[in-house]
């Protein structure tokens, strides 16, 4: 070209240009995921002798010669398949239907019957409960009059005339069905009961006040646990700082899996803070990410910490397309880490078993694949997407390693992601808290409620227990109320 311009550049800027490009496209690359691509991080390796969909052979192929045989073989009916029937659970009332024949001639004489069932539903329906006390005259004289009347039993909200399966029901349809209030006013009125959404917005607060000193209880237990999980999740939040528009507040969820706990601790921040304050008074093994508001825990003289193995290797799954070789590599150790954990799980080997089988395979594998790490991390670039997979695992690789040294340490955090689920499928659906009081009092009901999903308690009909209970329970015994504790 006429107007081209030569212009030189040092092989530090090339190489500067050259990692900028690949970080740009890893990015984009992130975001294509992001918005089009599938969830799915599952890897399998391809098989050696695979090729690829275009792949050219390297020689030239020669074909034998072909011979056409036919022949006649005779073609079996196809058999008719009944199609299946859906089992009908047993423990389902059964409610009996008897349909006599028109017209039964006198005599005739009963020698079975044939039985159908069909599966039907009734909408659940509101009911009132009256509580009726009799009063007596036990003494009476010109003086005074001595009545007698049972207790009121006491009830989730004094004076209020919301019982405590209302309330569970309107719980566990917000927090595990996903319904915000105004859906659930809308099926309440199909069911001729007119109840304002703020009244039930008001039971709400007071519910969640109710269960506060459980709540109490619950990050009592968490604390004096020996082995946490921990990580964060966004929660957006009206507040009048923000006029318009939302506060993006944070869930900080903390997981006992040992003894089966969750607890969501609001904060408004994703700073330090919030842990900080939350752990100053534990003493134990931390397993998070790799977020930096955790690291000035490896300096804390009463935490261990312990990273997250599913954090790592995702980070070699997204780094695919920009380098498939290292990426599958990578990928391959990983797998064989993960065969160990899966083969422990499904035969339920106990701690001190599962310690020593780690450290007879698993060490093995991780010392290969830190091994390999140091080695690719001088030959790839630092803004590489499979650069950026090489340095994070480095970075952290004392913590990802240490999950060997103790049978109960599990080898990454998905639990705890599990545990954060129903606050994202809650986002899509009532979209955002009302106020930082909203949120915590949501913190609250996401534990109780997490904590009854780990331990696989029926929900409502915990809560309708735990309801009516607390008002009379003792202040010191509280914890002996938590899902799966008893």
């Amino acid at each position: 070209m006429e107007n081209a311009e030569m212009v030189t550049i040092t092989k530090a800027e090339y190489e500067g240009l050259k990692s900028e490009v690949a970080y740009f496209k890893f990015r984009l690359a992130e975001l294509k995921r992001l918005i089009f691509g599938a969830k799915s991080e599952r890897y399998v390796a391809p098989a050696a002798d695979q090729p690829t969909l275009f792949e050219v052979p390297s020689e030239r192929v020669v074909e034998e010669p072909k011979q056409q045989i036919t022949y006649t073989r005779s073609k079996p009916e196809a058999e008719k398949r009944q199609p299946l029937r859906l089992e009908l659970p047993a423990h389902l009332e059964r409610r009996d239907e008897i349909i006599e024949p028109v017209d039964v001639p006198e005599g005739a004489k009963k020698i079975g019957e044939a039985i159908t069932e069909v599966i039907e539903y009734e909408p659940a329906s509101a009911f009132v409960r009256r509580i009726i006390r009799p009063k007596y005259i036990v003494d009476q004289n010109d003086e005074q009059t001595n009545i007698m009347i049972a207790s009121l039993p006491s009830l989730p909200i004094p004076k209020g005339n919301a019982g405590p399966s209302m309330l569970s029901h309107i719980l566990v349809s917000k927090f595990v069905d996903h319904l915000p209030f105004y859906r659930q006013v809308q099926i309440f009125k199909r069911q001729n009961l007119e109840i304002a959404e703020s009244t039930i917005g008001g039971w709400f607060n007071a519910t969640c006040n109710l269960l506060a000193p459980l709540y109490d209880a619950l990050k009592g237990k968490i604390i004096e646990a020996d082995y946490l999980m921990a990580d964060e999740t966004p929660i957006p939040v009206l507040t009048k700082d923000k006029p318009g528009a939302t506060h993006k507040g944070y869930h900080w969820v903390y997981y006992d899996p040992v003894h089966r706990l969750v607890l969501f601790d609001y904060r408004k921040s994703r700073g330090r803070e919030g842990p900080d304050e939350l752990l100053k008074d534990f003493c134990g093994y931390l397993q998070t990410d790799g977020y930096t508001a955790y690291e000035h825990f490896e300096k804390h003289k009463n935490i261990t910490l312990l990273a997250c193995m599913a954090h790592a290797r995702r980070k070699f799954e997204h780094a695919q397309d920009n380098n498939p070789t290292l990426a599958g590599e990578a990928l391959g150790m990983f797998r064989e880490l993960y065969d160990i954990e899966e083969r422990a799980r499904i035969t339920k080997l106990p701690a001190e078993e599962l310690k020593s089988l780690r450290y007879l395979e698993a060490k093995p594998v991780l010392d290969k694949l830190e091994s390999w790490l140091k080695e690719q991390v001088i030959k790839t670039l630092p803004k590489s997407a499979i650069g950026g997979a090489i340095a994070y695992t480095l970075n952290l690789w004392t913590r990802l390693e240490r999950y060997i040294e103790d049978g109960r340490f599990h080898i990454d955090n998905n639990l705890i992601e599990n545990s954060i689920r129903p606050v994202a499928l809650g986002r899509k659906n009532y979209l955002f808290a009302g106020s930082h009081e909203a949120a915590q009092h949501a913190a609250i009901i996401y534990s109780i409620l997490g904590t009854c999903k780990i331990n696989g308690v029926e929900p409502f009909s915990y809560l309708s227990k735990i309801l009516a209970a607390i008002p009379d329970h003792k202040a010191n015994q509280l914890h002996t109320l938590l899902p799966g504790q008893n």
